[in-house]
């Protein structure tokens, strides 16, 4: 019994001394990996209703922090304030986008743009942004394709990532996609969009949706005979008529029917918050700090 619990006492030793040797070789081996940085992201247009809202999907991110702020608009107000959070971020709101992106350049930190400016600016804002490294996002309605071929082809020399999304709504995309599902088995087609306000119409998300119906080998609404008829709405690409509706307090909302005799299909898509753009906004963000070109769709990533 003596010899037993010897035997015992020794397993029980070196079991012991084999743990400890693991502990210490997990704590060497833990501390000696890399801790990753954040994203640094830098909102440009950060006041609108979209900027406000970013600021706080990309604090509440995990990955990313906001680290700069700048709009013409609450110039040197803390951002996190003007958004209405609990707490300061200690980030003012500023007007010169060289001294942000200069002085985030110096962490040698990720970082990124997001625009939410005007088709104007976007170009310059670009290359400001890859002068100091950093990627960036576009949402910016009614980009002319001329500024998104010049954008590419900059992109292209830089080897800088540049991601133009004319929609960051998952909702939409994912309409789009049913749409040109669709195309294939009906011949009729009309686009009815509902908007608050007439900024520019048809919006760009039906314009979106007449092009990518477009050139695939067939002209629908045939057998329409009142093409000259203005209540009949505008026709875009292959014959894809777009109705706009807009009164005061209509949600933004994008419908497409399909038709032919005896069926009808129709899919629709509504935004009723801003807010429904962030998930597609932190995707964008994610992604672009891979690219080395110019991606025009966050539909691309889904």
């Amino acid at each position: 019994m003596a010899a037993l619990s010897c035997q015992f006492h020794s397993i029980n030793y070196l079991n012991s001394q084999r743990l400890k040797t693991r502990s210490k070789h997990s704590i060497i081996s833990c501390s000696s990996q890399p801790i990753q940085s954040n994203i640094k992201v830098v909102i440009n247009g950060a006041a609108k209703e979209i900027g406000r809202a970013a600021v706080l999907a990309v604090t509440k991110a995990r990955g990313m922090e906001v680290a700069g702020a700048i709009d013409t608009h609450y110039v040197g107000e803390d951002i996190g304030q003007v958004c209405g959070m609990e707490e300061p971020l200690e980030i003012p709101i500023l007007n010169d986008l060289t001294m942000v992106l200069g002085s985030i350049s110096q962490s040698k930190a990720t970082a990124v743009v997001v625009d939410f400016t005007d088709p104007s600016t976007v170009y310059d804002n670009v290359k400001q942004a890859t002068a100091f490294g950093m990627k960036s996002v576009i949402y910016v309605p009614r980009i002319k394709s001329d500024t998104v071929a010049a954008l590419s082809a900059f992109c292209d020399k830089a080897s800088m990532g540049v991601l133009v999304a004319p929609t960051l709504s998952i909702g939409s995309i994912l309409l789009q996609q049913a749409a040109i599902s669709a195309s294939f088995h009906y011949r009729n087609v009309e686009i009815v969009e509902s908007k608050a306000n007439a900024n520019d119409l048809p919006s760009a998300d039906a314009n979106q949706i007449a092009n990518n119906l477009s050139n695939l080998g067939q002209i629908y609404n045939r057998e329409d005979s009142s093409t000259d008829v203005l209540a009949r709405g505008q026709v875009l690409g292959d014959g894809i008529r777009v109705h706009s509706l807009v009164l005061p307090g209509l949600p933004s909302s994008t419908t497409v029917h399909f038709s032919r005799l005896g069926e009808i299909y129709t899919i629709k898509h509504d935004i009723t918050d801003v807010q429904c753009l962030m998930p597609g906004l932190l995707l964008a963000i994610r992604k672009v700090v891979r690219l080395k070109n110019l991606v025009y769709g966050l539909e691309k990533f889904l």
